[in-house]
């Protein structure tokens, strides 16, 4: 019996699920955990076939696959030069032997083909100490320049095999662009793979525009313009890219938004008269209401994945505190951060289970996330600006912006485990700030 990497991940985690779990009689899997850090699982990519007309895209598709998995921070791959075993074709029956020689503890296989304009991506996955396939072979077709999707795809699938969790490649990120001198910042949308690639720019630079939020099934974005001079609400088309103006009132500043998880409603804050509340719109009718309101300065709201209850920043207390109330705006608010310093910038986790935000503690700053309650607080990252969380969409992995300091500082996406370990800068070109993780891709 396989025993997925999952058990050895959960007993990793630090919000009190049991490591029981993680005890299994002789199971054929071992993952040595120390101080809560996960030991990288060995596994074996055999170099992929070239099943027609591959070319060099059969390397690419490994590479990306390979990339994805090792990426996680919770898998090794075993080097080329080391694997002693051959295989003759796909289909071929594998020698687990030689695998267990160079250790390895999981072994895939793929091919790749091209005709008539589509590319072919099959996959096999082994559980080399146990003999035995993995669950079937897969293959994923694509146009030919969609090849990283049919890539991302099956390192997808081996990526759930093995864990046991939702997987979160075939996926994208909005972000903002940054280029110019630091006191002059000229600023654009841009769409691209969750690694990096594949960007594609959705406003120009003409104008400043910040804090870009997709909605849950990714085909409407909100974010917040400058380009009358102050900040308003805006929306995007992402099937058309057609920019679509939100009616919010035009001689008031409006930003923040995000949606609903139906995609029912347009929650944002609203300034005026040097207040600031949330707001809650139709966009299909553009009636609004406030739904947080009071003498305070209210912002940043996220819902829960079920659209009941609300996350929102308010310095109510005296300073920026994390506070929850019901989505209808009912009932007292509850404060949920108790920890030193200002807390900022709540995003609630996909999976429901967990709120990241960003703290403030004297001159340095942290991604950290807590349950929905405020118990269990855990810092993730530490450094000069740490900002903006946002979520994969298995709720496993966090991605946020740092900013370098010094007057030559720059923006720059990283991304966490929700352990706090394996930290990762995006490999992307430019400076980049305001992530926001879409779904995963159908």
């Amino acid at each position: 019996m396989f025993r997925p990497l999952l058990i050895a991940l959960i007993a990793a985690l630090p919000f009190g699920l049991s490591p029981a779990l993680a005890q299994e009689d002789d199971g054929p899997l071992r993952i040595e955990i120390t101080e809560g850090v996960v030991e990288p699982m060995p596994i074996a990519v055999a170099p992929f076939f070239d099943d027609g007309n591959g070319g060099i895209m059969v390397d690419q598709v490994q590479r990306v696959l390979t990339d994805d998995l090792t990426g996680t921070g919770l898998f090794r791959a075993i080097p080329a030069e080391a694997q002693i075993a051959s295989l003759d074709s796909f289909e071929a029956p594998v020698a687990y032997e030689d695998w267990r020689a160079v250790n390895a503890e999981a072994l895939v296989t793929g091919a790749v083909s091209v005709q008539d304009g589509t590319v072919t991506v099959k996959f096999r996955l082994f559980d080399v100490f146990s003999g035995q396939p993995l669950g079937d072979g897969m293959q994923f077709d694509a146009p030919v320049d969609g090849w990283r999707r049919a890539a991302h795809k099956a390192a997808d699938q081996v990526y759930s095999r093995l864990t046991g969790e939702a997987p979160y490649f075939d996926s994208r990120v909005v972000f903002v662009n940054e280029t110019g001198p630091k006191d002059g910042r000229l600023k654009r949308i841009g769409l691209m793979d969750f690694d990096g690639a594949n960007q594609i720019w959705l406003t120009d630079d003409t104008s400043l525009v910040l804090s870009p939020k997709l909605s849950r099934d990714g085909r409407r974005m909100l974010y917040t313009s400058y380009e009358t001079g102050y900040p308003r609400v805006m929306a995007m088309n992402m099937d058309t890219m057609a920019e679509v103006e939100v009616p919010t009132d035009p001689d008031t500043m409006t930003f923040g938004p995000r949606f609903s998880p139906d995609g029912r409603w347009i929650i944002y804050s609203r300034a005026e008269g040097g207040n600031t509340d949330i707001w809650q719109m139709d966009p299909i009718s553009g009636a609004a209401r406030p739904l947080i309101a009071g003498p305070f300065i209210d912002t940043a709201p996220s819902y829960s994945p079920d659209g009941t209850q609300i996350v929102f920043e308010s310095d109510r207390s005296g300073s920026p505190q994390l506070y929850v109330i019901s989505a209808d705006g009912t009932g007292e608010p509850m404060r949920i951060s108790f920890g030193q310093g200002r807390y900022g910038a709540p995003a609630w986790s996909p999976l429901g289970d967990l709120i990241a935000f960003t703290r403030q503690d004297g001159e340095r700053f942290h991604i950290g996330v807590m349950r929905p309650d405020g118990s269990e607080e855990k810092t993730l990252t530490e450094s000069f600006l740490d900002e903006g969380p946002t979520w994969a969409p298995n709720g496993r992995v966090v991605m946020f912006t740092r900013q370098t300091p010094g007057g030559d500082g720059v923006a720059r996406l990283h991304s966490v485990d929700v352990t706090g370990r394996n930290m990762r800068p995006l490999q992307i070109e430019g400076a980049a700030s305001d992530p926001d993780w879409g779904p995963l891709l159908p």
